[in-house]
């Protein structure tokens, strides 16, 4: 096995890690998690989502959260499912867009309600606008490896999503586990197929810790070469339309996991279990 000497962890608590809470959790609250997180020493964290509030009560206050962001200064990713949400995001001035399609058909009908073919099309237009404004942008493909609907999800559906997300100009692409069911040989089989199909792009892992093996898949997609992670603090997070899948990994293992492998993260690992300690308090 070889690994880097360096990974970065990009902190999605904010965003997917509260999205699902049935409790709405203050904006103040969620301020006070991102400075703690952004003081922690994370480089990037998606911090909201700009999608209606009817959908996501959760997200209703992005504006606001936004605009905090902004003030600190640091460097954050929000969420736009569609163009109107990305109109909103660009005039609050957020720096990082993300946009997403499923890599399953009936789990994007039930997450977005539209095929895979109309969410790309839609994405290629988001693409063109928010490149325009000079935004960098990241592609999320879901439900990469298994779906509760649809079961084995195939390497050529993810690996068509992926070229037009490159062909649309994306800079980086987040793979997602989204509900959990992937393990170490599969994740390290389509990420090494990813890798030679795609050598330009930029890869970000995305597990669920549904089977207790999200660790075991972060050390398989780091021997094939990954080097960018998705974690969420305190594990929190799910999604609402995959059945039974549950947390994200938890953000103060995988940082602890990357120490004990001597793989350096840049984050403070006392400030980030204080940072835990707060987020659990909030749900």
């Amino acid at each position: 096995m070889h690994f880097p000497k360096q990974v970065e962890i990009i902190e999605v608590g904010p965003r997917d890690g509260l999205q699902n809470e049935s409790r709405f959790v203050p904006t103040e609250e969620k301020k006070q998690l991102i400075k703690q997180l952004y003081e922690a020493g994370f480089q990037r964290i998606e911090t909201a989502s700009f999608v209606h509030p009817k959908i996501v009560p959760q997200m209703a206050d992005a504006q606001e959260i936004t605009a905090f962001c902004n003030e600190l200064g640091m460097e954050y990713i929000a969420l736009t499912p569609n163009m109107k949400a990305l109109e909103r995001a660009i005039d609050a001035g957020v720096p990082q867009i993300a946009v997403f399609v499923g890599a399953s058909e009936t789990f994007n009908q039930k997450n977005i309600k539209r095929s895979i073919e109309e969410s790309l099309a839609e994405c290629s237009e988001m693409f063109r606008h928010a490149k325009a404004q000079k935004k960098f942008i990241r592609g999320y493909v879901s439900m990469c490896f298994s779906c509760p609907y649809e079961g084995a999800i195939s390497y050529e559906q993810v690996k068509r999503i992926v070229a037009k997300f490159v062909n649309d100009g994306a800079d980086e692409i987040s793979i997602g586990d989204t509900n959990g069911q992937a393990n170490p040989r599969i994740v390290y089989e389509r990420f090494s197929a990813l890798k030679k199909d795609f050598p330009d792009i930029t890869f970000v892992a995305h597990f669920h810790d549904t089977n207790g093996f999200a660790y075991a898949n972060i050390i398989a997609a780091l021997n094939a070469g990954i080097k960018k992670f998705d974690s969420s603090i305190a594990g929190l997070g799910g999604c609402p339309f995959s059945p039974g899948a549950t947390g994200n990994v938890a953000t103060e293992k995988v940082v602890e996991l990357f120490e004990a492998m001597e793989v350096k993260t840049n984050i403070h690992h006392q400030k980030l279990k204080d940072v835990a300690n707060f987020a659990y308090s909030l749900v």
